[in-house]
């Protein structure tokens, strides 16, 4: 991950979740949606290999992005999707399953090609969970079943950091005795040189811009250090000293 704090051409929105509970797909961040790919970007390049059903994914995808004003086209439409992804304005890879979104993103070349254009062409990315997960160092903090295996679980590594979307935080009250997600990731920090984990409660979304890093939506976020306290943050805290040290 040398480098990449140099890099300021980097635009990202990685959203916890896409769909609120008590409202719809995208509903509760169709603003910074809008804010974030502006009025320069008029086509999205939608990437929805987390699940199954490409078409009916993209088609709820595409509806949503039409009525904010944008074109959004499944990478799965094209023949040569390296080519796709080198044509794109802008950048949407969805959520569902993190194990089968990296496989089919190594399996189809384009992991290379997305990092390439994000981070030196100033591409602006938008994640939501797996799409999220993916923009990381790793995939090792999602919340997914292995149902496929990806040749790395190294991801896209857009940011030095991983996240954990969807985080849930404990219920003192509940009578289920399986690991808490607090509990998972301070397992994962018992393994050497992990790098920090940004946990990600519903309605939460960070804003990549450049070297700077802001904390967005409705709910707080959790930091995951190895070794350290775990710290909350409000949204509209300022996340930049993330950009420059993974750990």
């Amino acid at each position: 991950m040398r480098g990449i704090a140099t890099e300021m051409k980097r635009r990202l929105l990685l959203v916890s979740n896409s769909t609120l509970h008590g409202s719809g797909y995208l509903d509760h961040c169709q603003q910074q949606i809008k804010d974030f790919f502006g009025k320069d970007v008029k086509r999205v390049l939608f990437v929805p290999y987390a699940l199954h059903d490409r078409d009916a994914y993209t088609n709820t995808a595409r509806t949503k992005f039409n009525t904010l004003g944008y074109e959004l086209h499944g990478i799965h439409e094209t023949s040569d999707p390296v080519e796709a992804v080198r044509k794109a304005e802008g950048i949407f890879i969805g959520g569902g399953n993190t194990f089968r979104l990296l496989k089919c993103l190594y399996d189809n070349k384009v992991v290379t090609e997305i990092r390439k254009r994000v981070l030196e062409d100033g591409v602006p990315y938008m994640g939501s969970s797996a799409g999220t997960n993916v923009s990381t160092v790793s995939i090792n903090t999602t919340n997914d079943m292995p149902i496929v295996y990806p040749p790395s679980f190294s991801a896209i590594g857009l940011v030095p950091f991983n996240i954990n979307p969807h985080y849930l935080d404990t219920d003192p009250s509940s009578r289920h005795m399986g690991e808490t997600r607090e509990q998972r990731i301070v397992q994962y920090h018992e393994e050497a040189d992990t790098p920090r984990v940004l946990a990600l409660r519903e309605g939460s979304m960070l804003l990549v811009e450049g070297n700077k890093a802001t904390l967005l939506g409705t709910t707080k976020a959790r930091l995951f250090t190895r070794g350290k306290p775990t710290v909350e943050y409000n949204a509209g805290s300022d996340l930049s000293f993330l950009l420059t040290d993974g750990h």
